[in-house]
């Protein structure tokens, strides 16, 4: 069985106090901390790029576990925002900064929120196709390489972060099945635009697009793995906006101590923002966890994560 057998992430001491820039953007301090719910928002250091951060987080993951890097068989980094002009792919930077073994396979995933599902998934269902024991998992995308320090929507949001994910064949927890969704359509609501290269976002487009899917998402999966939404101990939701997770909490008729909103001080970190709060519950958490991404794209996957005998040990 292949699952999570840890996490561990990189976060800058940067950081933007979203709470000063209430005059610049003619916003409330209720609306940042109420709405947006985001008052601080790490920034990667100049200089630095999204391999240095997968890095920062692989070596915090290794004084956790000791890990060997020469056991590492399989890496996928999760980006939006590789290093340079993402030539060659950033998992093969990566691959050369740990001096990790000729005989490990590397890739990129260019997806943004849903992208911690999605490539748990293809990480854990490549290592089983093809007998590996120990993968790594990169969630790093830093968005500061792309925001307009004018659009209010868009740099009020988005936080630097990277996380490292070990999967192995001695997981804390296994993934049960999960369900994913594109809306090609829709793609142009979160995009850089080719002009200004700058990224752009249709606020309500999204809201709206949140609300309409991602609830029946939500209950469809529980379906398919034969789960009543009482039987969750915890709904880790992408921390798109503090109004957004409690508005998904109210449509499902959450109890709000099993959505947490836990991105104050780190803000919309994209893929990162599962596993930075799934790593609170590695060492002693709750049995059955489910997980949903949903943004970019337009993209959307839901997973559902149960404790594994190994984990209660």
């Amino acid at each position: 069985m292949i699952g999570i057998q840890d996490i561990a992430s990189f976060v800058p001491q940067s950081r933007v106090d979203n709470l000063a820039r209430c005059e610049q953007f003619h916003k409330s301090r209720d609306f940042i901390s109420q709405k947006i719910g985001f008052v601080f928002l790490p920034r990667m250091d100049k200089g630095m790029e999204t391999s240095d951060m997968c890095v920062r987080a692989f070596e915090a993951l290794q004084q956790k576990t000791g890990l060997d890097p020469q056991m590492v068989e399989c890496v996928i980094v999760c980006t939006q925002n590789p290093d340079g002009f993402g030539l060659p792919h950033t998992a093969s930077i990566v691959h050369d900064k740990l001096c990790l073994p000729t005989d490990t396979a590397t890739l990129d995933v260019s997806l943004g929120c849903s992208g911690y599902i999605y490539c748990l998934n293809l990480l854990s269902s490549f290592m089983a196709g093809n007998g590996m024991r120990t993968g790594l998992l990169f969630t790093a995308d830093p968005y500061s390489k792309v925001l307009d320090p004018q659009d209010y929507v868009t740099e009020l949001l988005f936080g630097d972060a990277a996380t490292c994910t070990l999967v192995s064949d001695d997981p804390v927890y296994s993934c049960m099945r999960a369900l994913f969704a594109t809306d090609g359509k829709g793609h142009r609501a979160i995009r850089v635009s080719p002009n200004t290269r700058k990224l752009s976002m249709d606020g309500r487009g999204v809201f709206n697009f949140t609300m309409r899917t991602v609830p029946r998402h939500i209950l469809e999966c529980l379906k398919v793995n034969g789960l009543r939404i009482e039987e969750v101990d915890l709904f880790l939701l992408h921390q798109a906006s503090k109004y957004i997770i409690d508005n998904l909490a109210r449509q499902l008729r959450l109890p709000p101590e099993k959505v947490p909103f836990a991105a104050a001080e780190n803000g919309n970190t994209v893929s990162s923002s599962i596993p930075l709060m799934l790593q609170s519950y590695i060492e002693a958490g709750p049995r059955t966890i489910l997980a949903s991404g949903f943004g970019v794209g337009l993209s959307w996957a839901t997973s559902i994560f149960r404790r594994t005998a190994q984990g209660e040990r």
